[in-house]
């Protein structure tokens, strides 16, 4: 059986293991996603669906909600975010049906936050390594938290790209909350509720969407794009990123340890 070292968000764990010879029609097999230690949580929830059963972190303040692998009934019947055109960072417009086929992590960004440096820095890790393989990420400038992003879209462009290196794309500043809110946000809040209600809580609140457009799951300010990163495996397995999932049985040489996903080309 081979292995392969994992990436950063996978220290905690030793090894991504593969096995190409994992059938699952046994009903002894379980299908697992790695849990992950987020730094400011402290505890964590699970559930089953379909004969699934996921890990997800919690962090103080917030919950992180388990959803079924379909989109909510109300998301279902909400337009698909191919839908929208926005303005991108050099106020040109973009329409969104540009993405289709992709993964998206939408993420309304801000360039004096605490939690700026770090969310960028994984952020333009994660679509380094992922960028060529139907992932992208969008990045919304919002100056209503704290007003921690005050300038101007040329001085956020150049801030982004030239201290974090960031080649995803950067789009128009924009209204998250409020009277004012951007359509895209408006589509995006009411296909995934936070705990809080529909609210953007803080800068770097994220928002994972299929390769049709629809949301999958909300992330709070606190949960990290390296944490994010396990739940690919689970949502996208269809996509030819992750390649052929298949199960590891939990017996199996990790007894005390949980399964992990296993991807196989």
């Amino acid at each position: 059986m081979a292995s392969v070292p994992l990436s950063s968000p996978f220290q905690s764990l030793t090894h991504f293991k593969i096995n190409p010879n994992s059938v699952s029609s046994s009903p002894s097999m379980a299908f697992f996603v790695p849990s992950v230690k987020s730094s400011l949580g402290s505890s964590k929830s699970a559930f089953l669906q379909h004969g699934f059963s996921l890990q997800l972190a919690t962090s103080s303040g917030f919950f992180s909600k388990a959803r079924s692998f379909c989109v909510s009934a109300r998301a279902a019947t909400e337009k698909s975010i191919h839908e929208y055109t926005v303005k991108d960072i050099d106020g040109k417009d973009v329409p969104l049906s540009k993405f289709k086929g992709k993964a998206l992590l939408i993420v309304n960004v801000a360039s004096k936050c605490g939690l700026t440096s770090s969310n960028y820095t994984e952020l333009s890790h994660l679509y380094e390594k992922y960028k060529t393989q139907g992932f992208e990420i969008l990045a919304f400038p919002c100056n209503q938290f704290g007003g921690q992003e005050p300038g101007s879209n040329p001085e956020i462009k150049n801030f982004a790209c030239t201290r974090y290196k960031a080649e995803f794309p950067i789009f128009d500043k924009v209204d998250v909350n409020g009277p004012n809110t951007a359509p895209v946000y408006q589509f995006l809040k009411s296909s995934a509720g936070g705990f809080l209600g529909d609210l953007i809580k803080w800068n770097f609140e994220k928002f994972l969407v299929d390769k049709n457009g629809k949301v999958v799951e909300r992330y709070p300010p606190t949960t990290s794009p390296f944490q994010i990163e396990v739940y690919f495996f689970f949502y996208f397995k269809n996509l030819d990123i992750f390649g052929t999932l298949v199960p590891l049985n939990y017996h199996e040489q990790y007894e005390g340890v949980m399964p992990l996903w296993s991807g196989c080309r």
